[in-house]
């Protein structure tokens, strides 16, 4: 069963901060009930007042152009949008470093994304469904065995919770899964890089963790029956995991912040319990090793 852990940000003052990362690689999610970023008047306005996603599920930030996707909202409000998902992921990155300091020197930035629309009711294709279980792995970026980890925020202004089913362990995820798992294509992997469909040639890790992540979520009896556990998270409310190694599933809520960073495998506490680790066990391979 997933564990869910409860700090509070005086605690990452103490020698305990050691221990969470450890829990965060065991497959444990932190929530910090009471955390230290707190929306603004304007922010609190445009968020009860919903936010246009267009057609995209997700609002995206690009911390380098300071850009925006997938919204329709122009003019000031734009402008607090971007202000508020840049400054959350500053709130988020720093609070990683205090979370897991040793992550530190392996701690890359990925994507910054708002998540305004409700997700019960949402109609979209069976890979793209976050209502289904799924570990996270993302067709256009390979990891290589790099880590992702995601922190949380449900800000939503009108009292909705925002609903995970989590679980069973990594373990028993890919035991169940890796035999559905399809071979790769020869030269497949080259040919991606090449035309930049994909930013780096994946390696066998990179195609087992996508043939898991499509195998999952095709099957609806194990969506239906395999152990797992349901969590709610309250407005205010900040969260994290690693989202390679629990199987989750987003199953009702709105306005959620989120960000995503690529942890690099020299850097974990415990690097027998990645997913990597778990793969190279199962199939007896070096999954590390590229794709050709």
């Amino acid at each position: 069963m997933v564990e869910m852990i409860d700090i509070n940000m005086e605690d990452l003052a103490s020698p305990a901060e050691a221990m969470f990362a450890i829990a965060l690689e065991r497959g444990s999610i932190l929530r910090v009930p009471n955390p230290s970023f707190l929306l603004n008047d304007a922010e609190r306005a445009l968020i009860a007042n919903g936010i246009s996603g267009g057609s995209a599920k997700n609002i995206s930030y690009d911390a380098d152009t300071c850009g925006l996707k997938g919204t329709g909202a122009e003019g000031v409000e734009r402008e607090v949008l971007a202000a508020l998902m840049a400054r959350y992921a500053r709130f988020a990155e720093a609070l990683v470093r205090d979370v897991a300091p040793a992550y530190g020197p392996g701690l890359t930035l990925g994507r910054t994304s708002f998540r305004p629309v409700e997700i019960a009711g949402r109609e979209t294709s069976w890979r793209k469904d976050d209502r289904r279980r799924h570990v996270d792995a993302f067709p256009s970026t390979p990891t290589g065995g790099a880590r992702i980890l995601r922190v949380f925020m449900n800000i939503d202004q009108l009292g909705a919770s925002r609903r995970w089913r989590a679980g069973p362990d990594f373990e028993a995820y890919a035991s169940t899964f890796l035999p559905r798992v399809p071979r790769p294509v020869p030269g497949a992997a080259s040919v991606l890089a090449g035309l930049g469909i994909t930013k780096s040639r994946r390696t066998v890790y990179d195609q087992l963790m996508l043939g898991l992540h499509d195998a999952a979520k095709r099957d609806m009896a194990w969506q239906a029956n395999a152990p797992a556990r349901e969590i709610e998270f309250s407005p205010g409310q900040v969260w994290m995991c690693f989202t390679d190694q629990i199987p989750h599933a987003a199953i009702s809520g709105r306005n959620a912040l989120e960000q995503s960073f690529y942890i690099g495998a020299d850097v974990l506490v415990a690097p027998g319990q990645s997913p990597l680790a778990v793969l190279s066990r199962l199939t007896g391979r070096n999954v590390a090793r590229p794709l050709f």
